[in-house]
């Protein structure tokens, strides 16, 4: 763990494993620094954290494997509507660890400090809501909520019951996107005018059409919960295992991957959002039921804030792109572009010489011939060789050592609060203002039409 220690202090100086946007002065590298040594001790029996995974699906059964891996955590309860994922819970951690349908078992339990909330996106708010209210700490897989008129009501139980309250977007703990920041706030791309990213996939998978089990049924899946008693439907296997792909349980391209990259983008501009959305797509490939695009194209305007001048952001899902699986994500300033990996960046910077230029390209050849030579002469006269030419800038680039995990981190910053009672790198406001754009996304696709959006208050502007 020292090796670690050191190598996070010797990357830069907010590059630390703790991060948050408003983690900055001395007083916060200090609480940064007992957050990790409290992510790194070890610990007795009787003060082990004990932790409720609801929702194990693919990524409950992730979270697992990735929280097991840090001191002092204890896997103590898991809770899924579906039969054969509690069984293969028990064959994994053993018949100790307690299973059930009823989320509610599990938070009324005094000997459950933390829960894990990866369920299916309908699910988020009332779990988290319950869950804070029984005095859990809760950590919340990102979308926070499902629907942007769940926010207020969440953000305001969290307040009411002072419980912890963390959202699962890792960024915001990666070292990478710390040390990002760092070059960002230093001016190393000038000043931010556009954020682009794409993301490519071409794959059944990719699309969300997981392996489907053999004995799928109303018999094996609680089917009446799971819908919340909103929808009335008869049972069907695909909505169940399939979710994502379904905007009564989840929240589609944008929620599931624009979100991403919004929680990275506010950690490194200190951003509180966008002010207009607008977005359009369409399902043009994966016609099997879904009622959610497999292409979109969203435009987020984030206006000029104490936080950073005004930008835009251009974001790109094809889930049946020729391209393959790919994805891109680019910070462009006026002297520079981000190149993000997941875990690694480049940063190309590029300057204008100090000379506006002359000739090619130019008007300059259309003047009459003793006016050009005059115009050359001038312009020699007042730039020097040195000025005509652009700055030959290096570029910058780096990587997480390998095996480096951010959710890991994301975690361990978790749990670390959990111990110390300290704030949480990602709260419900930083999540639901993450969020809530991208759910305006699909806000503005179905109804067709531009959102509006007021980031301070986190609310739906009426104009």
């Amino acid at each position: 763990m020292a090796n670690r220690r050191d190598f996070i202090r010797n990357i830069g100086g907010s590059a630390i494993a703790i991060t948050a946007a408003s983690l900055q002065d001395l007083a916060a590298r200090a609480r940064q620094e007992i957050l990790l040594e409290a992510a790194q001790q070890q610990y007795a029996a009787n003060d082990r954290i004990r932790v409720a995974v609801i929702g194990m699906g693919i990524i409950g059964f992730r979270n697992v494997q990735t929280f097991l891996q840090l001191p002092g955590i204890e896997l103590a309860a898991v809770c899924d509507l579906y039969d054969g994922r509690l069984q293969r819970a028990r064959e994994l951690y053993g018949d100790a660890v307690i299973t059930t349908k009823d989320y509610r078992e599990l938070i009324s339990r005094k000997d459950i400090d933390a829960v894990i909330v990866c369920t299916s996106d309908n699910w988020h708010d009332a779990i988290s809501i319950d869950a804070m209210r029984a005095g859990k700490a809760v950590y919340c897989e990102k979308p926070v909520v499902h629907k942007l008129d769940q926010g207020q009501a969440l953000l305001k139980v969290q307040k009411e019951t002072g419980a912890l309250l963390q959202v699962g977007s890792q960024r915001v703990s990666s070292i990478a996107y710390a040390k990002a920041k760092e070059l960002y706030k230093a001016g190393e791309i000038g000043q931010l005018n556009s954020v682009e990213a794409a993301f490519d996939r071409q794959s059944v998978l990719g699309a969300w059409k997981y392996t489907m089990p053999t004995d799928a049924s109303a018999q094996t899946v609680d089917w009446k919960r799971y819908q919340r008693g909103k929808q009335q439907d008869s049972f069907d296997a695909k909505k169940f295992f399939w979710w994502r792909n379904y905007k009564e349980y989840g929240t589609g391209v944008a929620g599931d991957l624009f979100v991403h990259l919004l929680s990275g983008l506010h950690f490194l501009t200190d951003s509180f959002g966008p002010s207009r959305i607008f977005a359009t797509g369409d399902l043009c490939y994966w016609k099997d039921g879904r009622n959610v695009p497999d292409v979109m194209t969203a435009i987020l305007e984030y206006p000029d804030t104490a936080q950073h001048k005004a930008f835009q952001v251009t974001l790109r899902v094809n889930l049946i792109s020729g391209m393959g699986d790919t994805a891109t994500t680019k910070f462009v300033g006026t002297e520079g572009v981000l190149n993000f990996g997941w875990n690694d960046f480049t940063i190309n910077r590029s300057k204008m010489p100090k000379a506006p230029g002359l000739g090619g390209w130019d008007s300059l050849d259309t003047y009459p011939a003793a006016m050009q030579a005059q115009i050359r002469k001038d312009y020699d006269a007042r730039f020097s060789a040195a000025d005509k030419a652009a700055p030959a800038l290096s570029a910058i680039r780096y990587a997480a050592p390998a095996g480096y995990s951010d959710s890991k981190d994301h975690f361990a910053n978790f749990f670390a609060s959990v111990r110390k009672q300290l704030p949480v790198v990602e709260d419900g406001a930083f999540g639901f203002r993450a969020a809530a754009p991208c759910l305006a996304c699909n806000e503005s696709y179905f109804q067709q039409k531009l959102i509006h959006w007021d980031p301070q208050q986190m609310q739906v502007r009426k104009v």
